[in-house]
């Protein structure tokens, strides 16, 4: 397969991206993010976020990037620990969920049973951190692959199944690799579920055979994109659960890979 070499600077619509502005995936990734754990997995972005407080030694906690934060548990759980945060998502729906709940405190949604049934949710911001803290999340819209010149100067950028979502992966590596501090961190997290949909053939990172019949998997991919900026910290699987009705779960196991800047 040959990689393409140039870049675009402007997002594709493609059937992937439309996904994720429809109001019932928006209610899917409210319980997913706040819901109660699911067949007894841990709570995805707050364990992401706990295994990286663990493992990982930061230099500064002063500011971090959480780049597609969806409806924004992570960038809530990243507060805890750093001064700023700056959450953004391509989906505007997923914003003003994020925005909703910092805002107001609370937010309802639906969590499909079965057919055209339903149970009413809610969850409470203050129950999972305090209001002052919230406070430290700025959450906006935008595209990964051309981030604002303002977004720079970070000690951590938390990209939490993002990767294999992007229309040129290789582009918002090059880009943020320049917004990370020295010594600072560059956490990805995914299942490595390359689709067309999202991303062309072209430009994936891995899931392909090169054009020496070679297979390349994402963290071969990962790891020669990131030379020689990135040093390898730690690699971790991390399981989550994705409910769709009251019997039917997505259940995927999603690689975390911690890379430290080292020049």
């Amino acid at each position: 397969m040959k990689r393409k070499e140039q870049m675009k600077l402007t997002a594709p619509q493609t059937p992937g991206s439309a996904l994720y502005e429809t109001s019932s995936l928006v209610s899917q990734y409210l319980g997913f993010h706040y819901g109660p754990p699911v067949l007894g997995v841990p709570n995805f972005p707050a364990a992401c976020i706990d295994f990286l407080m663990e493992s990982v030694q930061f230099e500064s906690r002063d500011r971090c990037l959480d780049i597609g934060c969806a409806v924004g548990r992570s960038s809530f759980e990243l507060a805890k620990h750093f001064q700023h945060v700056d959450a953004l998502d391509y989906s505007s729906g997923f914003i003003d969920a994020a925005k909703k709940l910092q805002q107001s405190g609370t937010i309802q949604y639906k969590i499909p049973t079965e057919g055209q049934l339903s149970t009413d949710c809610q969850t409470s911001l203050e129950s999972l951190i305090g209001s002052t803290i919230a406070n430290r999340v700025t959450f906006q819209t935008g595209d990964a692959c051309n981030l604002l010149d303002e977004m720079n100067n970070y000690d951590l950028v938390f990209a939490g199944n993002l990767i294999d979502r992007l229309y040129q992966p290789q582009l918002f590596l090059d880009s943020i690799t320049q917004r990370i501090r020295a010594g600072g961190w560059l956490v990805i997290t995914s299942p490595y579920t390359w689709l067309e949909d999202y991303t062309p053939p072209s430009y994936w990172l891995g899931g392909y055979i090169d054009n020496t019949g070679i297979p390349i998997d994402t963290f071969t991919g990962l790891s020669k994109a990131l030379h020689p900026h990135f040093k390898l910290g730690c690699r971790e699987d991390i399981p989550f659960v994705i409910r769709e009705t009251g019997r039917k779960h997505q259940h995927t196991i999603a690689e975390l890979t911690a890379w430290h800047r080292v020049e």
